[in-house]
Protein backbone atom coordinates (compact mmCIF):
# COMPACT_ATOMS: atom_id res chain seq x y z
CA UNK A 1 0.00 0.00 0.00
CA UNK A 2 1.33 3.41 -0.88
CA UNK A 3 2.06 5.89 1.86
CA UNK A 4 -0.96 8.15 2.46
CA UNK A 5 -0.59 11.76 1.47
CA UNK A 6 0.61 13.79 4.43
CA UNK A 7 -0.70 17.15 5.49
CA UNK A 8 1.47 19.69 3.69
CA UNK A 9 2.98 22.50 5.69
CA UNK A 10 0.21 25.10 5.82
CA UNK A 11 1.04 28.72 6.59
CA UNK A 12 -1.89 30.75 5.30
CA UNK A 13 -1.83 34.49 5.65
CA UNK A 14 -4.20 36.10 8.13
CA UNK A 15 -6.35 37.27 5.24
CA UNK A 16 -6.51 33.81 3.68
CA UNK A 17 -7.40 31.99 6.88
CA UNK A 18 -10.04 34.58 7.77
CA UNK A 19 -11.66 34.08 4.38
CA UNK A 20 -11.53 30.29 4.71
CA UNK A 21 -13.09 30.35 8.18
CA UNK A 22 -15.64 33.06 7.33
CA UNK A 23 -16.86 31.45 4.11
CA UNK A 24 -16.95 27.93 5.52
CA UNK A 25 -18.61 29.01 8.75
CA UNK A 26 -21.16 31.27 7.06
CA UNK A 27 -22.20 28.48 4.73
CA UNK A 28 -22.51 26.11 7.67
CA UNK A 29 -24.60 28.64 9.62
CA UNK A 30 -26.93 29.14 6.67
CA UNK A 31 -27.23 25.44 5.94
CA UNK A 32 -28.05 24.57 9.56
CA UNK A 33 -30.46 27.52 9.67
CA UNK A 34 -32.26 25.90 6.75
CA UNK A 35 -32.37 22.59 8.57
CA UNK A 36 -33.32 23.94 12.01
CA UNK A 37 -36.05 26.35 10.90
CA UNK A 38 -38.29 23.32 10.47
CA UNK A 39 -37.83 22.37 14.13
CA UNK A 40 -38.13 25.96 15.35
CA UNK A 41 -41.55 26.24 13.65
CA UNK A 42 -42.63 22.69 14.55
CA UNK A 43 -45.98 23.70 16.07
CA UNK A 44 -47.24 25.71 13.10
CA UNK A 45 -45.91 23.13 10.60
CA UNK A 46 -47.90 20.46 12.43
CA UNK A 47 -51.14 22.41 12.11
CA UNK A 48 -50.49 23.36 8.48
CA UNK A 49 -49.20 20.13 6.97
CA UNK A 50 -50.07 17.36 9.46
CA UNK A 51 -53.55 18.17 10.82
CA UNK A 52 -55.02 15.18 12.67
CA UNK A 53 -57.33 16.42 15.40
CA UNK A 54 -54.85 15.00 17.93
CA UNK A 55 -52.39 17.62 19.24
CA UNK A 56 -49.95 14.99 20.49
CA UNK A 57 -50.07 13.12 17.18
CA UNK A 58 -49.47 16.33 15.23
CA UNK A 59 -46.38 17.00 17.32
CA UNK A 60 -45.10 13.47 16.78
CA UNK A 61 -45.72 13.68 13.02
CA UNK A 62 -43.74 16.92 12.83
CA UNK A 63 -40.85 15.37 14.76
CA UNK A 64 -41.11 12.30 12.53
CA UNK A 65 -40.64 14.61 9.55
CA UNK A 66 -37.73 16.23 11.37
CA UNK A 67 -36.23 12.77 11.89
CA UNK A 68 -36.67 11.84 8.21
CA UNK A 69 -34.26 14.61 7.26
CA UNK A 70 -31.72 13.27 9.71
CA UNK A 71 -32.36 9.73 8.54
CA UNK A 72 -31.18 10.61 5.04
CA UNK A 73 -28.04 12.38 6.22
CA UNK A 74 -25.93 9.19 6.10
CA UNK A 75 -26.91 8.66 2.47
CA UNK A 76 -25.89 12.24 1.75
CA UNK A 77 -22.62 11.58 3.57
CA UNK A 78 -21.95 8.58 1.32
CA UNK A 79 -22.87 10.41 -1.89
CA UNK A 80 -21.13 13.70 -1.22
CA UNK A 81 -18.28 12.07 0.68
CA UNK A 82 -17.56 10.09 -2.50
CA UNK A 83 -17.66 13.28 -4.58
CA UNK A 84 -15.57 15.20 -2.04
CA UNK A 85 -12.82 12.58 -2.07
CA UNK A 86 -12.94 12.22 -5.86
CA UNK A 87 -13.62 15.74 -7.15
CA UNK A 88 -12.55 17.99 -4.31
CA UNK A 89 -13.78 19.66 -1.11
CA UNK A 90 -14.72 23.06 -2.54
CA UNK A 91 -17.07 22.13 -5.36
CA UNK A 92 -18.79 19.42 -3.36
CA UNK A 93 -19.95 21.74 -0.61
CA UNK A 94 -21.00 24.29 -3.22
CA UNK A 95 -23.45 21.65 -4.43
CA UNK A 96 -24.67 20.79 -0.91
CA UNK A 97 -25.42 24.38 0.08
CA UNK A 98 -27.32 24.94 -3.19
CA UNK A 99 -29.45 21.83 -2.69
CA UNK A 100 -30.23 22.81 0.90
CA UNK A 101 -31.25 26.36 -0.03
CA UNK A 102 -33.61 25.21 -2.77
CA UNK A 103 -35.23 22.54 -0.58
CA UNK A 104 -35.76 24.94 2.32
CA UNK A 105 -37.25 27.71 0.20
CA UNK A 106 -39.58 25.09 -1.26
CA UNK A 107 -41.27 24.59 2.12
CA UNK A 108 -42.37 28.21 2.00
CA UNK A 109 -44.22 27.65 -1.28
CA UNK A 110 -46.13 24.43 -0.44
CA UNK A 111 -49.91 24.91 0.05
CA UNK A 112 -51.43 23.62 3.27
CA UNK A 113 -52.97 20.18 3.72
CA UNK A 114 -56.35 21.92 3.81
CA UNK A 115 -55.75 23.09 0.22
CA UNK A 116 -54.10 20.09 -1.45
CA UNK A 117 -54.74 17.25 0.99
CA UNK A 118 -52.28 14.40 1.44
CA UNK A 119 -49.97 15.86 -1.21
CA UNK A 120 -48.87 18.56 1.27
CA UNK A 121 -47.25 16.29 3.89
CA UNK A 122 -45.79 14.08 1.14
CA UNK A 123 -44.05 17.05 -0.51
CA UNK A 124 -42.82 18.30 2.87
CA UNK A 125 -41.28 14.90 3.62
CA UNK A 126 -39.60 14.84 0.18
CA UNK A 127 -38.12 18.29 0.83
CA UNK A 128 -36.85 17.06 4.20
CA UNK A 129 -35.19 14.17 2.38
CA UNK A 130 -33.37 16.64 0.11
CA UNK A 131 -32.33 18.69 3.15
CA UNK A 132 -30.98 15.58 4.81
CA UNK A 133 -28.97 14.60 1.74
CA UNK A 134 -27.51 18.10 1.49
CA UNK A 135 -26.59 18.31 5.16
CA UNK A 136 -24.93 14.90 4.94
CA UNK A 137 -22.35 16.42 2.64
CA UNK A 138 -22.07 19.88 4.16
CA UNK A 139 -20.52 19.32 7.58
CA UNK A 140 -17.73 17.01 6.44
CA UNK A 141 -16.80 19.31 3.58
CA UNK A 142 -16.65 22.48 5.69
CA UNK A 143 -14.84 20.81 8.62
CA UNK A 144 -12.23 19.13 6.41
CA UNK A 145 -11.74 22.24 4.29
CA UNK A 146 -10.84 24.33 7.35
CA UNK A 147 -8.80 21.52 8.96
CA UNK A 148 -6.76 21.04 5.81
CA UNK A 149 -5.95 24.75 5.63
CA UNK A 150 -5.04 25.01 9.32
CA UNK A 151 -1.53 24.63 10.70
CA UNK A 152 -1.51 21.56 12.99
CA UNK A 153 -1.02 23.57 16.19
CA UNK A 154 -4.19 25.62 15.49
CA UNK A 155 -6.42 22.99 13.91
CA UNK A 156 -8.74 22.64 16.91
CA UNK A 157 -9.08 26.39 17.27
CA UNK A 158 -9.84 27.06 13.61
CA UNK A 159 -12.27 24.16 13.23
CA UNK A 160 -13.98 25.22 16.46
CA UNK A 161 -15.60 27.97 14.40
CA UNK A 162 -17.25 25.31 12.22
CA UNK A 163 -18.57 23.62 15.37
CA UNK A 164 -19.90 26.92 16.67
CA UNK A 165 -21.54 27.55 13.29
CA UNK A 166 -23.91 24.63 13.88
CA UNK A 167 -25.19 26.47 16.95
CA UNK A 168 -25.20 29.65 14.92
CA UNK A 169 -27.71 28.13 12.53
CA UNK A 170 -30.04 27.40 15.42
CA UNK A 171 -29.62 30.91 16.83
CA UNK A 172 -30.23 32.48 13.42
CA UNK A 173 -33.44 30.47 13.02
CA UNK A 174 -34.72 31.82 16.34
CA UNK A 175 -33.68 35.40 15.54
CA UNK A 176 -35.41 35.34 12.15
CA UNK A 177 -38.60 33.84 13.62
CA UNK A 178 -38.71 36.40 16.44
CA UNK A 179 -38.03 39.28 14.03
CA UNK A 180 -40.79 38.12 11.69
CA UNK A 181 -43.26 37.75 14.56
CA UNK A 182 -42.42 41.24 15.82
CA UNK A 183 -42.92 42.80 12.38
CA UNK A 184 -46.41 41.45 11.73
CA UNK A 185 -49.69 40.82 13.49
CA UNK A 186 -50.39 37.39 15.03
CA UNK A 187 -53.10 36.86 12.39
CA UNK A 188 -50.69 37.59 9.54
CA UNK A 189 -48.02 35.37 11.09
CA UNK A 190 -50.38 32.42 11.46
CA UNK A 191 -51.90 32.94 8.02
CA UNK A 192 -48.81 33.26 5.82
CA UNK A 193 -46.06 35.11 7.68
CA UNK A 194 -44.47 31.92 9.01
CA UNK A 195 -43.45 31.12 5.43
CA UNK A 196 -41.08 34.12 5.28
CA UNK A 197 -38.23 32.45 7.27
CA UNK A 198 -38.22 29.62 4.72
CA UNK A 199 -38.24 31.98 1.74
CA UNK A 200 -35.31 33.95 3.20
CA UNK A 201 -33.22 30.88 2.48
CA UNK A 202 -32.94 32.11 -1.13
CA UNK A 203 -31.06 35.21 0.04
CA UNK A 204 -28.84 33.21 2.39
CA UNK A 205 -28.05 30.82 -0.47
CA UNK A 206 -26.90 33.70 -2.65
CA UNK A 207 -24.61 35.07 0.08
CA UNK A 208 -23.15 31.64 0.80
CA UNK A 209 -22.44 30.86 -2.86
CA UNK A 210 -20.80 34.26 -3.35
CA UNK A 211 -18.48 33.72 -0.39
CA UNK A 212 -17.57 30.14 -1.23
CA UNK A 213 -16.89 30.87 -4.89
CA UNK A 214 -13.94 32.99 -3.74
CA UNK A 215 -12.27 29.99 -2.11
CA UNK A 216 -9.62 27.74 -3.66
CA UNK A 217 -9.31 23.97 -3.25
CA UNK A 218 -7.74 22.68 -0.02
CA UNK A 219 -3.93 22.21 -0.07
CA UNK A 220 -4.21 18.59 1.06
CA UNK A 221 -6.53 17.66 -1.83
CA UNK A 222 -4.28 19.51 -4.32
CA UNK A 223 -1.29 17.58 -3.00
CA UNK A 224 -3.13 14.27 -3.40
CA UNK A 225 -4.05 15.19 -6.98
CA UNK A 226 -0.43 15.99 -7.79
CA UNK A 227 0.80 12.73 -6.21
CA UNK A 228 -1.93 10.57 -7.75
CA UNK A 229 -3.33 9.62 -4.32
CA UNK A 230 -7.02 10.15 -5.14
CA UNK A 231 -9.08 7.17 -3.93
CA UNK A 232 -10.62 4.91 -6.58
CA UNK A 233 -13.78 4.25 -4.57
CA UNK A 234 -13.75 6.27 -1.31
CA UNK A 235 -16.81 4.52 0.11
CA UNK A 236 -15.41 1.02 -0.32
CA UNK A 237 -11.94 2.05 0.81
CA UNK A 238 -13.40 3.59 3.96
CA UNK A 239 -14.24 0.06 5.10
CA UNK A 240 -11.20 -1.75 3.65
CA UNK A 241 -8.39 0.61 4.66
CA UNK A 242 -6.41 -1.04 7.50
CA UNK A 243 -7.82 -0.14 10.92
CA UNK A 244 -10.56 2.05 9.50
CA UNK A 245 -13.48 -0.13 10.68
CA UNK A 246 -12.39 0.39 14.28
CA UNK A 247 -11.93 4.11 13.71
CA UNK A 248 -15.41 4.38 12.17
CA UNK A 249 -16.90 2.45 15.12
CA UNK A 250 -15.27 4.83 17.61
CA UNK A 251 -16.29 7.90 15.59
CA UNK A 252 -19.89 6.68 15.43
CA UNK A 253 -20.56 5.41 18.95
CA UNK A 254 -17.90 7.23 20.93
CA UNK A 255 -18.06 10.67 19.32
CA UNK A 256 -21.00 11.47 17.03
CA UNK A 257 -23.77 9.76 19.02
CA UNK A 258 -22.75 11.28 22.34
CA UNK A 259 -22.06 14.85 21.30
CA UNK A 260 -25.23 15.16 19.25
CA UNK A 261 -27.69 14.05 21.94
CA UNK A 262 -26.09 16.49 24.39
CA UNK A 263 -26.45 19.34 21.91
CA UNK A 264 -30.03 18.54 20.91
CA UNK A 265 -31.08 18.07 24.52
CA UNK A 266 -29.44 21.34 25.54
CA UNK A 267 -31.31 23.33 22.89
CA UNK A 268 -34.23 21.55 21.19
CA UNK A 269 -35.37 19.51 24.19
CA UNK A 270 -34.97 22.52 26.47
CA UNK A 271 -37.03 24.71 24.14
CA UNK A 272 -39.79 22.10 23.82
CA UNK A 273 -39.71 21.52 27.59
CA UNK A 274 -40.16 25.22 28.36
CA UNK A 275 -42.89 25.83 25.77
CA UNK A 276 -44.69 22.54 26.46
CA UNK A 277 -44.82 20.99 29.96
CA UNK A 278 -43.55 24.13 31.70
CA UNK A 279 -46.00 26.32 29.73
CA UNK A 280 -43.65 29.27 29.38
CA UNK A 281 -44.73 32.03 27.04
CA UNK A 282 -43.42 31.11 23.58
CA UNK A 283 -41.47 34.28 22.82
CA UNK A 284 -39.88 34.34 26.27
CA UNK A 285 -38.79 30.71 25.89
CA UNK A 286 -37.37 31.34 22.40
CA UNK A 287 -35.46 34.42 23.55
CA UNK A 288 -33.92 32.78 26.63
CA UNK A 289 -32.87 29.65 24.75
CA UNK A 290 -31.56 31.72 21.83
CA UNK A 291 -29.49 33.94 24.15
CA UNK A 292 -28.02 30.93 25.93
CA UNK A 293 -27.15 29.32 22.60
CA UNK A 294 -25.60 32.53 21.26
CA UNK A 295 -23.50 33.07 24.38
CA UNK A 296 -22.59 29.38 24.49
CA UNK A 297 -21.08 29.43 20.99
CA UNK A 298 -17.85 30.72 22.49
CA UNK A 299 -17.39 27.43 24.36
CA UNK A 300 -17.16 25.50 21.08
CA UNK A 301 -14.27 27.66 19.84
CA UNK A 302 -12.66 27.73 23.29
CA UNK A 303 -12.62 23.98 23.76
CA UNK A 304 -11.41 23.52 20.19
CA UNK A 305 -8.48 25.78 21.10
CA UNK A 306 -7.87 24.03 24.42
CA UNK A 307 -7.76 20.68 22.64
CA UNK A 308 -4.78 21.93 20.61
CA UNK A 309 -2.83 21.97 23.90
CA UNK A 310 -4.22 19.10 26.01
CA UNK A 311 -5.43 16.74 23.27
CA UNK A 312 -8.88 15.95 21.91
CA UNK A 313 -9.80 13.12 24.27
CA UNK A 314 -9.74 14.86 27.66
CA UNK A 315 -12.45 17.51 27.13
CA UNK A 316 -14.75 14.97 25.42
CA UNK A 317 -14.43 12.39 28.22
CA UNK A 318 -14.86 14.97 30.99
CA UNK A 319 -17.84 16.51 29.14
CA UNK A 320 -19.56 13.13 28.90
CA UNK A 321 -18.99 12.38 32.58
CA UNK A 322 -20.31 15.78 33.72
CA UNK A 323 -23.36 15.36 31.49
CA UNK A 324 -24.20 12.02 33.14
CA UNK A 325 -23.97 13.67 36.56
CA UNK A 326 -25.74 16.96 35.80
CA UNK A 327 -28.35 16.29 33.09
CA UNK A 328 -31.35 15.55 35.32
CA UNK A 329 -30.48 18.15 38.00
CA UNK A 330 -30.17 20.78 35.26
CA UNK A 331 -33.67 20.11 33.92
CA UNK A 332 -35.14 19.88 37.43
CA UNK A 333 -33.66 23.33 38.07
CA UNK A 334 -35.04 24.71 34.79
CA UNK A 335 -38.50 23.29 35.54
CA UNK A 336 -38.64 24.71 39.08
CA UNK A 337 -37.55 28.14 37.90
CA UNK A 338 -39.74 28.25 34.78
CA UNK A 339 -43.04 27.45 36.46
CA UNK A 340 -42.71 26.97 40.22
CA UNK A 341 -46.49 26.94 40.70
CA UNK A 342 -46.95 24.09 38.26
CA UNK A 343 -44.00 22.20 39.74
CA UNK A 344 -45.45 22.61 43.23
CA UNK A 345 -48.92 21.51 42.09
CA UNK A 346 -47.44 18.37 40.52
CA UNK A 347 -45.65 17.60 43.79
CA UNK A 348 -48.53 18.28 46.19
CA UNK A 349 -51.46 17.24 43.98
CA UNK A 350 -50.27 14.38 41.78
CA UNK A 351 -52.62 13.17 39.05
CA UNK A 352 -53.50 9.45 39.06
CA UNK A 353 -55.38 7.71 36.23
CA UNK A 354 -56.74 4.16 36.08
CA UNK A 355 -59.32 2.01 34.38
CA UNK A 356 -59.88 -1.08 32.26
CA UNK A 357 -57.79 -1.32 29.09
CA UNK A 358 -55.95 1.84 30.13
CA UNK A 359 -53.71 2.18 27.08
CA UNK A 360 -52.73 5.16 25.02
CA UNK A 361 -52.07 4.76 21.30
CA UNK A 362 -50.01 7.73 20.20
CA UNK A 363 -51.07 7.38 16.56
CA UNK A 364 -54.84 7.29 17.02
CA UNK A 365 -56.68 10.55 16.39
CA UNK A 366 -59.11 9.47 19.14
CA UNK A 367 -58.58 6.85 21.82
CA UNK A 368 -60.94 3.87 21.98
CA UNK A 369 -61.44 3.61 25.76
CA UNK A 370 -62.44 6.14 28.41
CA UNK A 371 -59.17 5.68 30.27
CA UNK A 372 -57.24 6.12 27.03
CA UNK A 373 -59.09 9.39 26.43
CA UNK A 374 -58.05 10.62 29.86
CA UNK A 375 -54.43 9.80 29.13
CA UNK A 376 -54.66 11.55 25.76
CA UNK A 377 -56.23 14.63 27.30
CA UNK A 378 -53.53 14.87 29.98
CA UNK A 379 -50.76 14.39 27.40
CA UNK A 380 -52.27 17.12 25.19
CA UNK A 381 -52.00 19.72 27.97
CA UNK A 382 -48.64 18.45 29.21
CA UNK A 383 -49.62 17.41 32.74
CA UNK A 384 -47.70 14.57 34.39
CA UNK A 385 -49.67 11.59 35.62
CA UNK A 386 -49.30 8.19 37.24
CA UNK A 387 -51.16 5.18 35.86
CA UNK A 388 -52.63 2.55 38.21
CA UNK A 389 -54.73 -0.60 37.87
CA UNK A 390 -58.46 -0.09 38.39
CA UNK A 391 -61.60 -2.05 37.39
CA UNK A 392 -63.40 1.23 36.56
CA UNK A 393 -62.17 4.55 35.14
CA UNK A 394 -60.76 6.81 37.86
CA UNK A 395 -59.07 10.18 37.92
CA UNK A 396 -57.73 11.61 41.16
CA UNK A 397 -55.86 14.85 41.81
CA UNK A 398 -54.07 15.08 45.14
CA UNK A 399 -55.92 11.95 46.26
CA UNK A 400 -59.34 13.48 45.55
CA UNK A 401 -61.51 11.48 43.09
CA UNK A 402 -63.02 13.57 40.31
CA UNK A 403 -66.61 12.96 39.11
CA UNK A 404 -66.02 11.18 35.81
CA UNK A 405 -69.77 10.69 35.38
CA UNK A 406 -69.77 14.41 34.54
CA UNK A 407 -66.85 14.11 32.09
CA UNK A 408 -67.91 14.61 28.42
CA UNK A 409 -66.03 11.62 26.98
CA UNK A 410 -67.76 11.97 23.59
CA UNK A 411 -66.67 15.61 23.00
CA UNK A 412 -62.90 16.16 22.77
CA UNK A 413 -63.06 19.97 22.96
CA UNK A 414 -65.41 19.90 25.96
CA UNK A 415 -63.18 17.32 27.66
CA UNK A 416 -60.17 19.61 27.44
CA UNK A 417 -62.07 22.51 29.03
CA UNK A 418 -63.46 20.35 31.81
CA UNK A 419 -60.09 18.81 32.61
CA UNK A 420 -58.37 22.18 32.75
CA UNK A 421 -61.13 23.46 35.04
CA UNK A 422 -60.68 20.58 37.46
CA UNK A 423 -56.91 20.89 37.44
CA UNK A 424 -57.16 24.66 37.96
CA UNK A 425 -59.26 24.10 41.07
CA UNK A 426 -56.52 21.75 42.33
CA UNK A 427 -53.82 24.41 41.93
CA UNK A 428 -52.62 23.70 38.39
CA UNK A 429 -52.21 27.05 36.63
CA UNK A 430 -52.18 26.03 32.95
CA UNK A 431 -51.94 29.53 31.50
CA UNK A 432 -48.76 30.51 29.69
CA UNK A 433 -46.36 32.11 32.19
CA UNK A 434 -43.53 34.62 32.03
CA UNK A 435 -41.08 33.98 34.89
CA UNK A 436 -39.67 36.89 36.90
CA UNK A 437 -36.16 38.21 36.28
CA UNK A 438 -34.52 36.06 38.96
CA UNK A 439 -36.10 32.88 37.58
CA UNK A 440 -35.11 33.81 34.03
CA UNK A 441 -31.52 34.28 35.23
CA UNK A 442 -31.56 30.79 36.75
CA UNK A 443 -32.90 29.31 33.51
CA UNK A 444 -30.37 31.20 31.41
CA UNK A 445 -27.31 30.15 33.42
CA UNK A 446 -28.52 26.56 33.61
CA UNK A 447 -28.95 26.49 29.83
CA UNK A 448 -25.52 28.10 29.50
CA UNK A 449 -24.15 25.28 31.65
CA UNK A 450 -25.65 22.75 29.24
CA UNK A 451 -24.04 24.65 26.36
CA UNK A 452 -20.72 24.46 28.23
CA UNK A 453 -21.06 20.66 28.31
CA UNK A 454 -21.97 20.65 24.63
CA UNK A 455 -18.93 22.80 23.83
CA UNK A 456 -16.64 20.41 25.69
CA UNK A 457 -17.84 17.42 23.68
CA UNK A 458 -18.41 19.14 20.32
CA UNK A 459 -15.71 21.81 20.07
CA UNK A 460 -12.69 19.51 19.44
CA UNK A 461 -14.52 17.07 17.17
CA UNK A 462 -13.95 18.49 13.67
CA UNK A 463 -10.20 18.46 14.27
CA UNK A 464 -10.34 15.03 15.89
CA UNK A 465 -12.28 13.41 13.05
CA UNK A 466 -10.02 15.00 10.43
CA UNK A 467 -7.00 13.57 12.23
CA UNK A 468 -8.50 10.11 12.67
CA UNK A 469 -8.76 9.22 8.97
CA UNK A 470 -6.38 9.02 5.99
CA UNK A 471 -6.57 12.09 3.72
CA UNK A 472 -7.55 10.30 0.51
CA UNK A 473 -10.77 8.90 2.07
CA UNK A 474 -11.17 11.50 4.83
CA UNK A 475 -14.36 13.13 3.51
CA UNK A 476 -16.18 9.79 3.29
CA UNK A 477 -14.66 8.19 6.39
CA UNK A 478 -15.55 11.01 8.78
CA UNK A 479 -18.88 11.95 7.19
CA UNK A 480 -20.39 8.44 7.30
CA UNK A 481 -20.09 7.79 11.08
CA UNK A 482 -20.72 11.44 11.93
CA UNK A 483 -24.01 11.58 10.05
CA UNK A 484 -25.20 8.14 11.14
CA UNK A 485 -24.54 9.17 14.74
CA UNK A 486 -26.02 12.64 14.50
CA UNK A 487 -28.71 11.59 12.04
CA UNK A 488 -30.16 8.65 13.90
CA UNK A 489 -29.21 9.10 17.55
CA UNK A 490 -29.67 12.88 17.50
CA UNK A 491 -32.25 13.38 14.78
CA UNK A 492 -34.66 10.90 16.32
CA UNK A 493 -34.19 12.32 19.83
CA UNK A 494 -37.16 14.77 19.76
CA UNK A 495 -39.47 12.05 18.41
CA UNK A 496 -38.34 9.31 20.81
CA UNK A 497 -38.20 11.61 23.85
CA UNK A 498 -41.69 12.99 23.04
CA UNK A 499 -43.06 9.46 22.73
CA UNK A 500 -41.55 8.44 26.07
CA UNK A 501 -43.05 11.48 27.79
CA UNK A 502 -46.45 11.02 26.15
CA UNK A 503 -46.61 7.36 27.17
CA UNK A 504 -45.84 7.81 30.85
CA UNK A 505 -46.70 11.44 31.55
CA UNK A 506 -43.39 12.35 33.24
CA UNK A 507 -41.94 15.43 31.47
CA UNK A 508 -38.42 14.46 32.57
CA UNK A 509 -38.56 10.85 31.41
CA UNK A 510 -37.42 11.63 27.85
CA UNK A 511 -34.02 12.59 29.29
CA UNK A 512 -33.26 8.90 29.87
CA UNK A 513 -32.73 8.51 26.13
CA UNK A 514 -29.98 11.13 26.24
CA UNK A 515 -28.45 9.70 29.42
CA UNK A 516 -28.16 6.17 28.03
CA UNK A 517 -26.62 7.29 24.71
CA UNK A 518 -24.08 9.47 26.53
CA UNK A 519 -23.20 6.58 28.88
CA UNK A 520 -22.46 4.33 25.89
CA UNK A 521 -20.44 7.10 24.18
CA UNK A 522 -18.43 7.67 27.38
CA UNK A 523 -17.42 4.01 27.57
CA UNK A 524 -16.54 3.74 23.87
CA UNK A 525 -14.55 7.00 23.87
CA UNK A 526 -12.75 6.03 27.08
CA UNK A 527 -11.72 2.74 25.47
CA UNK A 528 -11.09 3.78 21.89
CA UNK A 529 -9.87 7.38 21.67
CA UNK A 530 -6.13 7.97 21.67
CA UNK A 531 -4.87 10.24 24.43
CA UNK A 532 -1.94 12.60 24.31
CA UNK A 533 -1.30 15.64 22.11
CA UNK A 534 -3.06 16.00 18.74
CA UNK A 535 -1.35 14.45 15.75
CA UNK A 536 -1.96 13.94 12.05
CA UNK A 537 -3.30 10.66 10.77
CA UNK A 538 -0.94 7.70 11.07
CA UNK A 539 -1.54 4.14 9.88
CA UNK A 540 -1.13 2.82 13.41
CA UNK A 541 -3.36 5.53 14.95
Amino acid sequence: MSEPARHPEVNPSDKEIKLVIAASSAGTVFEWYDFFIYGTLAAIIGKTFFPSGNATLETLLVWAGFAVGFGFRPLGAILFGFLGDKLGRKYTFLVTVTLMGIATAGVGFIPSAESIGIAAPIIIILLRVLQGLALGGEYGGAAIYVAEHAPPEKRGYYTGYIQASVVGGFVLSLVVVLACKASMSPETWNDWGWRVPFLLSIILLGISLWMRMMLSESPVFRAMQEEGEIAGNPFVESFTYPGNKKRIFIALFGIAAGLTVIWYTAMFSALSFLKGPMRMEDITAEVIVGLAAACGMVFFVWFGKISDRIGRKKPIIVGYLLTLLLLFPAFWTIGSAANPGLAEAARTSPVVVGGPDCTYNLFDAEQKTDCGKLLSDLAAIGVAYERVESPTPILTVGGKPLPLDQYPFADKAARGKQLQSWLGEAGYDLKKVKPDAASLAVIFFTLLGLMFLSGMTYGPVAALLSEMFPPKIRYSSMSIPYHIGTGYFGGFLPLIASMIVALNGNPFSGLWYTWIIVAVAFLVALWGLKGGPPRDFEDDA
